[in-house]
């Protein structure tokens, strides 16, 4: 049960990262979207900035090793996530440039939802 429960979270961390990564596009379709992903990309830019590891990460270590499996040290992005998109291990540099590559993605996405809403209101 506890593995199960442990690639629960597995799936819960991906899809949030998938949201504050691209949540701020899903806004420009959805706008009251932006009500519920402004404060999920702040918090991932947030970790990312200040070095931290989310609380998830911790939470599927100690299910997996409650299941019998071995944990991981790190957090998620450097465990999962980099070895396939960044061959070498995670830095504070790779962490800052991530971080300035969500806040850049939503700025974009979030300039795209509000040049939309006046020609949303105006029909």
């Amino acid at each position: 049960m506890y593995r199960v429960l442990a690639d629960l979270v597995l799936v819960v961390h991906f899809l949030f990262i998938a949201f504050v990564v691209a949540g701020g596009f899903a806004a420009v379709r959805w706008p009251r979207l932006a009500w519920a992903h402004i404060p999920c990309f702040a918090w991932g830019a947030l970790i990312e900035f200040a070095g931290w590891i989310c609380p998830l990460t911790p939470l599927e270590n100690d299910l997996r090793v409650a299941s019998g499996q071995a944990g991981y040290s790190g957090g998620f992005i450097e465990h999962y996530l980099l070895p396939v998109i960044y061959p070498g291990a995670l830095t504070r540099e790779i962490q800052i440039w991530l971080g300035l590559s969500v806040l850049a993605l939503n700025a974009v996405a979030y300039a795209w939802l509000l040049f939309r809403l006046p020609a949303r209101s105006g029909r």
